[in-house]
């Protein structure tokens, strides 16, 4: 394991929360009687209490702001520069601090020092609402100065709500003005047949496919014989599965998005990594963290056979006796009376839900290269179906969707899985990549081992109705699939609580309620069917 000393503005960062804290205490706790005397001979009466009170403020400030200088933010050290000066001559108007006066002016020089390492520029998006809430502020001052100047009391409900929106304004305007770099997605038609090609040629991963959804940017190394799919949510660069493409390649491609996210002040992880990488990962100084495990299942080796899986093969049996048809489609052949009727199927079964998935799903339902496989009633009605990525150079097929109507028969997923397995042992096909199960550690009842990890696992079953863990692990499990585990890389631990929210949003598992998650399109099935029936 490589130690790495912190970078001096992560140095710096720390810095500023330790003299925020400094300056706190400090105006929380009782003066030098001599000073205070001497402060009040000098400055107006009232001086040295508004100024233990900026003293608060500006300390709050500096912890605030050190997240930012961690990040290299060039808007943070502007604001930083005069907050510490500002709070060094707060500690003297209190009360002649000249200790603490001169632990901020020491960090003062330090950040002037290195003021050319923050380089980060602010957010040009974030110009706009700067404007309008600096319009805001002006408003309301000019509200409170104008009662003032005509001589009018303003009452105190009043004069609570002005200070009130005065501080919603000014948090928000330092949220804006301390905004991470945005990155909006774009992807040219160039850049989608190149990462495609790539795909068909060295996709050997089962979530290789899925880097070719168009909620994602794509990244090419020098030579543009690998390329690697990302997404920037809330400040963080959320790279999708292992790169794709030459293995020559692959060092010189991180190289390279190493200097994208420095030069944007940008944190980035990799989800949904494998193991094949990890020794890569970690030579960059990454951190994995298992995350869950993927299902896997060998076509030329299953069978219905035994006590074990008893329950899927008389699920299975009772399909095929209720009259159900196995049928597979070219996805990108669909006729629109189908397609019409699988969007029934699919909106069914989401139940207004918003479309789920970024890193192990695909976006697109009539992609060229995916199939559908169809589950149909007597009468030719589609009663379920399931979404299959190809991974080429793998010779495998991965699941992206599974839909089924609420009145179908119960075991139509199971009969879905066991009539796609037939299908590809007699395509030749090597695997099918059937779910991925999150958090296995602590679903699993043989690893639940700790007290810690029966805490967790309680949680997660009380939670199930939501995000229904444990349910797709129990589905999963009926086939006994060859487990293999997933991670989550990190540049630093401390980053999982912002990775795991940006994960989460990108994901849609956190998203507003109200009708713009509820897209109908289509063409845009996601990855809510990958969970248990």
């Amino acid at each position: 394991m490589i130690f790495r000393l912190p970078s001096a503005e992560r140095l710096l960062a720390w810095g500023a929360a330790l003299v925020g804290v400094i300056g706190i205490v400090s105006a929380l706790t009782p003066e030098t009687a001599s000073r205070v005397e001497i402060v009040q001979g000098i400055l107006p009466p009232g001086w040295p209490e508004a100024a233990r009170v900026l003293t608060i403020a500006f300390g709050l400030g500096l912890i605030w702001l050190a997240h930012s200088l961690a990040r290299r933010r060039r808007r943070a050290w502007q604001l930083a520069v005069a907050v510490v000066v500002a709070s060094a001559a707060a500690h003297l108007a209190k009360g002649l601090d000249f200790e603490e006066a001169t632990v901020s002016l020491l960090l003062f020089l330090a950040l002037l020092r290195r003021r050319r390492s923050f380089d980060v520029p602010g957010d040009p998006a974030s110009v706009r609402p700067l404007l309008g809430l600096g319009a805001a502020l002006a408003a309301v001052a000019t509200v409170v100065g104008g009662a003032e100047l005509r001589g009018i009391e303003l009452s105190h409900r009043t004069g609570d709500g002005l200070l009130g929106l005065a501080v919603v304004f000014g948090c928000l305007t330092l949220y804006f003005w301390l905004r991470p770099f945005g990155h909006a997605v774009a992807q040219t038609v160039g850049e989608r047949r190149l990462a495609r090609t790539l795909v068909d040629t060295y996709g050997s991963d089962s979530l290789a496919f899925f880097a070719l959804r168009r909620d994602k940017s794509y990244l090419f190394s020098p030579s543009r014989r690998a390329f690697l799919a990302y997404r920037v949510v809330a400040g963080t660069a959320l790279v999708s599965g292992d790169p794709v493409g030459d293995d020559a390649e692959i060092d010189d491609l991180f190289a390279e998005l190493r200097r994208l996210v420095r030069a944007h002040g940008w944190r980035f992880a990799v989800v949904g990594a494998s193991e094949d990488h990890l020794d890569r990962y970690r030579a960059l100084g990454l951190k994995p963290v298992a995350i869950g495990e993927e299902a896997v299942l060998s076509p030329h080796e299953f069978s219905l056979e035994g006590r074990a899986i008893r329950k899927v093969r008389q699920s299975v049996s009772r399909l095929r006796k209720a009259g159900y048809a196995f049928r597979v489609v070219a996805a990108d052949e669909v006729a629109p009376a189908l397609e019409a009727e699988l969007e029934d199927v699919s909106s069914s079964w989401r139940r207004g839900e918003p479309e789920r998935g970024f890193s192990m799903a695909i976006d697109d339902l009539h992609i060229p290269g995916t199939v559908l496989v169809l589950a149909e009633d007597v009468g030719g009605r589609v009663g379920g179906f399931l979404h299959l990525a190809p991974f080429p150079a793998g010779g495998g097929w991965s699941l992206s969707a599974m839909r089924r109507r609420p009145d179908a028969p119960n075991g139509l997923i199971e009969f879905l899985v066991v009539e796609t397995l037939a299908w590809a042992r007699d395509a030749g096909a090597s695997e099918l990549s059937l779910n991925f199960c999150a958090l296995t550690d602590f679903l699993s009842p043989d690893r639940v081992t700790t007290p810690v990890r029966r805490v967790v696992r309680r949680g997660l079953l009380l939670a199930d109705n939501v995000f229904q863990l444990e349910r797709l692990y129990s589905f999963n499990r009926k086939f006994f699939p060859e487990w293999r585990r997933r991670y989550l890389c990190v540049e630093r631990l401390t980053d999982l609580p912002a990775v795991g929210l940006a994960y989460l949003h990108a994901e849609s598992l956190l998203v507003p309620p109200g009708p713009w998650t509820r897209r109908r399109d289509s063409r845009r099935l996601l990855a809510t069917g990958r969970r248990a029936a």
